[in-house]
């Protein structure tokens, strides 16, 4: 059974046994606004990336190191919420756990750029505001995701980069770290190996957006959409880039439309694949769009987008999908998508390989 067939029935039956309990305790209600409090649902759904994820590709121990990362982003996130917090902690707590978590395409675990550093990006959106934060380029800022909070909250400004964003990094009291501090063994290794090919091509004159690309080298990336109580929406999504990215590339991880999208009228969206297309495509907002104006499912708007539109036109990857109902969709067009989901009515749900959708 998918993933997200097992969401549905489990939500269905928690909805039946929740309208039976609500008739049976019906003489003894006791304060409607705390019941209405309790009923309102709240969720987390997170993303550490998406490509080439295969049982085959995959050790046990890595397999568990993954579920391990992800249930502890879920669970940090979930807290918040289920204290009463709001989604913005909650989304802000589950991404800084995946930025220090090496397993993952952002943070300590970010990337090698061509020239052997690391350039992060992150953005962040709230759907009862509209108001958004981002950030493209950093290098020595140890969260990129707070920093995108701060853009949002403390400057007239929506999108900073660069140096320019690292002064105001300073100016708001974040901590800075050196370039070094993101090294991984792990990914310089791959950096390497995506030198070789771009020397290959080169040698043959093949343009890599049409040439056989490793798509590991395209993917990876974090992000959290969470609902709170009072029924706002808040996405977030932060990323180390692709693997031997020149010229200061920004992918759209940063770019609010394209990697990160909330609005409380229809849905939250974070997004992870090659950003090259799903800049192009607009993919995040045009999912909610989809919810907003056609009155489509959310399961129904990321599936069509992620594999009627994206994939025939080459993008691969994926997104997480939240509603203000608390609804949860996890498409994606590639071989697998680290990603989970823990809700008020759905309880925990942890997937990373395609057969388990």
């Amino acid at each position: 059974m998918t993933i997200q067939a097992r969401l549905s029935l489990v939500a269905a039956a928690l909805f039946s046994l929740a309208a039976c309990g609500e008739a049976t305790q019906s003489d003894t209600q006791t304060s409607g606004t705390a019941n209405a409090a309790e009923r309102a649902p709240i969720g987390i759904v997170i993303h550490g990336g998406a490509g080439t994820i295969t049982r085959e590709n995959m050790t046990p121990e890595r397999e568990a190191a993954f579920t391990a990362a992800l249930t502890a982003a879920l669970d940090a996130g979930y807290e918040i919420l289920d204290a009463g917090g709001d989604s913005m902690d909650a989304v802000i707590a589950a991404i800084q756990l995946m930025e220090e978590e090496p397993l993952f395409n952002a943070g300590r675990g970010a990337v090698y750029t061509y020239d052997g550093g690391h350039e992060l990006d992150a953005s962040l959106m709230h759907g009862g505001t509209l108001d958004a934060g981002a950030v493209s380029g950093v290098r020595t800022v140890r969260s990129p995701i707070a920093l995108a909070r701060e853009v949002m909250e403390n400057s007239r400004h929506v999108m900073l980069s660069a140096a320019g964003a690292e002064q105001f990094a300073v100016e708001q009291g974040l901590e800075l770290v050196d370039n070094s501090y993101f090294n991984t063994e792990h990914r310089f290794e791959q950096l390497q190996r995506a030198l070789e090919l771009l020397r290959e091509q080169d040698r043959t004159g093949d343009h890599i957006a049409n040439a056989d690309w490793d798509s590991a080298f395209d993917m990876g990336t974090v992000g959290a959409v969470a609902l709170d109580q009072q029924g706002n929406i808040v996405a977030g999504t932060s990323t180390g880039g692709m693997t031997a990215k020149r010229y200061n590339r920004i992918g759209d991880s940063p770019i609010i439309g394209a990697g990160t999208w909330a609005d409380n009228a229809s849905c939250g969206v974070s997004a992870t694949g090659h950003g090259e297309y799903f800049i192009r495509y607009n993919v995040s907002a045009q999912i909610c769009s989809r919810v907003k104006y056609l009155g489509e499912s959310i399961e129904a708007a990321g599936n069509y987008v992620i594999h009627e539109e994206l994939l025939p036109a080459g993008g691969t990857g994926g997104v997480i999908i939240m509603d203000a109902q608390g609804n949860v969709s996890m498409p994606f067009n590639t071989e697998g998508m680290y990603r989970g989901a823990r809700t008020s009515r759905l309880g925990t749900v942890i997937g990373i390989y395609s057969e388990e959708e």
